[in-house]
């Protein structure tokens, strides 16, 4: 079991604890180590193997007890009499925003309030407001939550259903019958939310591969099984499919499952308009298909360039004079925004460093939280300095690689950037940020994001909308304006890597690249590890229609530093 896997556990016997009305420092004990794990450099399992859980801040022989226990057999018995005195359905409540353990306690033991189904008619008989600390409005909040939960079922963050779909593909992709085989949908187009995984093979011998494929480990259940089709639900509780076709089949058939919809109706359209007609089987003239090896080759034999699955949304790429050159992974040399140990990350900067360098970047521009986010731990000034003092070292025995001095700067409630600017200016590079406050009203909000753009010292407004997927909505913004302060101010925008994130929403992206503001991807890694999600970024820029020259990554550390100069 990994680090955060654990520490879930540890967070859900906490909140189990508060249910069951046990000590709340018993409970926050538990959170407390699961905190502390969560930021451990070193695996638990390898703690586990060398006997030094008492290493952990917090435990005891109690908890590494049960620590070894639940490492060692995945499971932990504790943990399962625990969740037993309680209906399963009660934990679907957690999904709901601003309803933390002790609220649903309440519910729970006041109203028997044990399910979303049960909450959402309490609340429209309101049932709530006789429940000391709910109220009419706490009650809409509730409500919204409710909608939002309901309208998410059955959707997965890009990277649960991205990894899912590569394991899959890359298991079936050895079996000598298989010719050809693409992952397509929505995970094909980088969309940040994705219902199902959609798998496509080219095979002489499809019945083969289905039985492969419902065979496959993680298969939690088998939905469909036919000769060319079958479909399954994964233990993680994704839905994939399975098509198989011939290899003269597969480019109509990949870019027919690749989707969108949208753009699929108008490319038909498009072919009908020329006499022909487009479907999964094959480009047909009359009865007699037109030949075409791959996907370009079919937008050739309609007149139009080769469109990339990111931009196939019918949003402008039949329209466009002329498509972008859209970014790629080796187009970036510079990695933004990531943490170490200074505040919640799990690796040093020297290790962070050394990662980069060796995926290919030639610099890192380090992120760790200020002073304000003291739940991740940030940085006081006296640590601003240490830090900055291990930069300068690490930079002198670093070849060919640097540590830029950057700062993830909290946005205060009025606007203002946390420290005072005789410490921000000390940072080479700031990232002003949005963790507080999150329910202003749209006026107010989008006061306080310009408040902050306009700041001489900001460099990105990170992560901009505070979106977290399938947990909540960002918080209400005038885009346009936030746009134009941008511009204005020589402000570059974010886009967040995080798969929890993926945040300025590619839908805005061109809006303001039209504008002429400048971009930036960072993976908000805490680990090592982290520094993978670059990736989902990168779907998201491309989205977006992004080029190499519309991003900080793609300069030089020297390049940078005159864009940040010239504002």
């Amino acid at each position: 079991m990994t680090n955060k896997e654990v520490a879930e556990v540890l967070e859900e016997i906490a909140v189990l604890l508060e249910l069951s009305g046990e000590n709340p420092f018993k409970a926050r004990a538990y959170v407390n180590v699961a905190r502390t794990l969560e930021q451990c450099p070193e695996e638990i399992e390898t703690l586990v193997r060398g006997k030094r859980l008492r290493e952990i801040k917090g435990v005891g022989d109690a908890l590494e007890k049960k620590l070894t226990e639940l490492v060692t057999s995945g499971t932990l018995k504790y943990h399962e009499d625990l969740r037993a005195k309680f209906p399963d359905s009660l934990f679907e409540l957690f999904k709901i925003p601003g309803l933390g353990a002790k609220r649903i306690k309440a519910l729970y033991a006041d109203l028997g309030i044990a399910s979303l189904a049960e909450l959402d008619a309490a609340c429209r008989a309101d049932r709530l407001s006789g429940v000391k600390g709910f109220g009419k409005k706490t009650q809409e909040n509730i409500l919204e939550g409710i909608a939002f939960a309901h309208e998410h079922v059955g959707q997965f963050l890009a990277n649960a259903a991205t990894e899912e779909a590569e394991r899959l593909r890359d298991y079936l992709r050895n079996d000598p019958a298989v010719t050809r085989i693409e992952i397509a949908g929505s995970i094909r187009r980088c969309k940040e939310i994705v219902k199902d995984i959609d798998i496509l093979v080219a095979t002489k011998r499809p019945q083969a591969i289905m039985e492969r494929f419902i065979n496959a480990e993680g298969v939690a259940s088998v939905t469909a099984h036919g000769d060319t089709k079958s479909s399954v639900v994964l233990e993680s509780g994704i839905a994939a499919d399975l098509r198989a076709v011939s290899d003269a089949q597969f480019p109509y058939a990949l870019h027919y499952f690749t989707g969108s919809k949208a753009h699929n109706v108008a490319l038909r359209q498009r072919a009908k308009a020329k006499g022909l007609k487009l479907n999964e089987y094959g480009l047909f003239r009359g009865s007699k298909n037109v030949p075409c090896a791959d996907e370009a080759a079919i937008y050739a034999q309609l007149d139009l360039p080769y469109i990339p699955p990111e931009l196939r949304e019918d949003m402008g790429e039949f329209e466009a004079e002329s498509l972008p050159g859209l970014v790629d992974m080796d187009d970036l040399t510079g990695m933004f925004h990531c943490h170490s140990t200074y505040s919640d990350g799990k690796a040093s900067i020297e290790a962070m460093a050394k990662a980069c360098k060796k995926l290919g970047y030639r610099y890192l521009v380090l992120a760790d939280h200020s002073q304000s986010a003291a739940y991740a731990g940030g940085l006081t000034p006296d640590a601003v300095a240490k830090q900055h003092a291990e930069i300068e070292a690490l930079n002198k025995r670093l070849k060919g690689f640097r540590v830029i001095k950057g700062i993830e700067s909290d946005i205060r409630k009025n606007g203002a950037l946390d420290y005072e600017p005789d410490i921000l200016s000390q940072f080479e590079f700031v990232f002003a940020a949005i963790h507080s406050h999150l329910t202003m009203q749209e006026a107010e909000a989008t006061a306080r994001v310009v408040k902050a753009i306009e700041s001489p010292l900001t460099d990105v407004l990170a992560h901009p909308s505070g979106r977290l997927l399938l947990e909540r909505e960002g918080y209400p913004l005038d885009m346009d304006k936030v746009f134009d302060a941008c511009l204005a101010n020589h402000v570059a925008i974010e886009i967040n890597a995080s798969p929890q994130r993926l945040d300025l929403d590619w839908r805005y992206i061109r809006r303001a690249k039209d504008k002429g503001i400048k971009f930036c991807i960072g993976p908000d890694a805490h680990s090592v590890e982290g520094l993978g999600k670059m990736r989902y970024g990168v779907g998201v820029a491309r989205k977006g229609w992004l080029e190499p020259g519309d991003l900080l990554n793609g300069m030089t550390a020297q390049e940078l530093a005159k864009w940040r100069r010239s504002s």
